[in-house]
């Protein structure tokens, strides 16, 4: 019979062969607030702690995490049952499984339920890191000009000041308002998202709100309280049933919600946390100065590719990312993406070789156990593609580098939110966005460039005549030719197209 997981039942399932933390977890203090408790967080930052806390250290680095929204009381429900234990499986491409319960989540708020008790949580002096997985679009500013965006409902609703802050700007500002009126120094801001500079994007929104209400404070926020920057990396795709089910029958694990991911770790962090960190490096995070020629490998390499994997891979018939990869016309496209185009924006990345890192990513790509499905990969697109893919796109433009790739990246991205696939199926498309930019997409049929003359998600790309002549020859072959035969000739080499 499946053992229900619960601090109760970590011996039960130790003796099944599943690794449990041995460590007393009710002495451990959270010492790092988190907010967005996701698969991701679950398999990178909270793993990490749970290494340290394995290896007898990082005690006061307990994890609480907060949900900001309705939707994450499921979360808080699954946390709450479990006492924060969930179980981590590590999916090899040869088929094996590595299997692990982490304990460092000590504790879990919702703050729609009670947001002053998460606002004096990190008011705490216990609570030394505030850290942020809240997505591309959680950061709220404005993809062309890059500011703060002011009127968006929630942030107004805080700046009334009315009712208790429900937002995450209002949350962490009004707990940095209270440690500095109390004499606390302030805690460590740390995001983990992927952003191009995510410490310094963090910085500026979280001022940027504080100004609207207290120019003074934010002053003293830009100076006292500290952004560090990192690039952090592990494919890890949504739960599903079948993941579960696995958990346990495998497993014997009664899991409300295990965590599934690919071997691969990477973390790279700013090693700027004047409250206190834990050991990181002793749990494999590189620690260094600058981590921004790291963090655009990740993001223009990896999460770019993803793009350039998930529509032309949907729209040729495929949902898993392993089988989309698989395809050679596929694979040889995302790799001439790489070496002409988003490799020559790069910074020398110390240590790293770029040629076998580029060819590591299309072997986790393909990895057939991890079943990430390009659903996922294309969701929230109006929030990645300008974030990821047309930094890019101008670098290479300015320096007169190639844009065919990317051109047809964001072509297909158009052909996407069309709505229906070559075979007249429907397409859901989640994004914050998708309703205007499904009307747009309707219209490029008679208006080819009607997609990116949406001037709030493109800027002014569409007046480049070099981009616009790329981004059409895509559009063209993806609307007469179909998916697969587009990228197919976009694979082969100029001279034989």
């Amino acid at each position: 019979m499946p053992v229900r997981l619960s601090p109760e039942t970590l011996d039960e399932i130790a003796a099944n062969g599943v690794a449990v933390p041995t460590y007393d977890r009710a002495g451990i203090t959270a010492g790092i607030v988190h907010f967005g408790v996701g698969g991701f967080h679950r398999a990178h930052q909270a793993m990490v702690i749970d290494r340290l806390l394995q290896r007898g250290e990082a005690r006061e680095y307990g994890i609480c995490g907060v949900g900001v929204l309705e939707q994450d009381r499921r979360m808080a429900t699954a946390m709450a049952e479990q006492g924060g234990l969930y179980t981590l499986v590590l999916k090899h491409a040869d088929g094996t499984r590595e299997a692990r319960v982490i304990g460092s989540i000590v504790d879990y708020m919702l703050a729609v339920d009670d947001p002053d008790a998460v606002v004096e949580k990190m008011a705490s002096p216990e609570t030394r890191i505030v850290s942020l997985t809240i997505t591309e679009g959680g950061y709220n500013f404005d993809h062309v000009t890059g500011e703060f965006v002011a009127d968006e409902p929630g942030v107004v609703a805080d700046l009334r000041g009315d009712q208790p802050p429900h937002t995450v700007f209002g949350l962490v500002v009004e707990a940095l308002r209270r440690r500095r009126d109390r004499g606390i120094a302030p805690f460590t801001v740390m995001s983990c998202d992927n952003i191009q500079g995510n410490g310094h994007v963090a910085r500026d929104m979280f001022t940027a709100y504080a100004r609207l209400q207290d120019p003074a404070f934010a002053d003293w926020m830009d100076e006292h309280v500290s952004f560090p920057n990192s690039m952090v990396d592990r494919i890890t795709p949504v739960t599903t049933d079948e993941d579960r089910a696995s958990v346990r029958d495998d497993l014997g694990i009664e899991d409300a919600w295990p965590v599934v991911a690919e071997p691969f770790f990477q973390w790279v962090l700013e090693d700027a946390h004047p409250a206190g960190r834990p050991p990181y490096e002793e749990a494999d995070v590189q620690l260094v100065e600058d981590v921004e020629p790291y963090e655009l490998m990740k993001l223009r390499l990896l999460n770019a590719s993803h793009q350039g994997l998930c529509y032309f891979g949907y729209l040729s018939g495929y949902r898993y990312a392993h089988e989309a990869t698989q395809d050679p016309a596929i694979a040889t496209f995302l790799r001439r993406y790489m070496d002409e185009e988003g490799t020559p924006t790069l910074q020398p990345v110390p240590g790293i070789d770029l040629e076998d890192y580029k060819s590591t990513l299309i072997e986790r790509f393909q990895n057939p156990e991890v079943r990430d499905t390009l659903a996922r990969l294309c969701a929230e697109s109006s929030d990645r593609i300008p974030k990821w893919l047309l930094p890019v796109v101008r670098e290479n433009l300015a320096s007169g580098g190639p844009v065919t790739m990317s051109a047809a990246i964001v072509a297909s991205w158009a052909r996407y939110d069309e709505g229906t696939d070559e075979s007249g199926e429907p397409i859901e498309i989640v994004d914050r966005l998708a309703d205007s930019l499904h009307r747009i997409a309707l219209t490029q049929r008679e208006d080819r460039l009607a997609f990116i003359q949406n001037r709030s998600v493109f800027g002014d790309l569409a007046d480049d005549e070099r981009f616009v002549a790329a981004y059409r020859d895509a559009l063209d072959g993806l609307i007469d030719d179909g998916a697969h035969a587009t990228v197919e000739r976009l694979s082969r080499p100029v001279v034989d197209r």
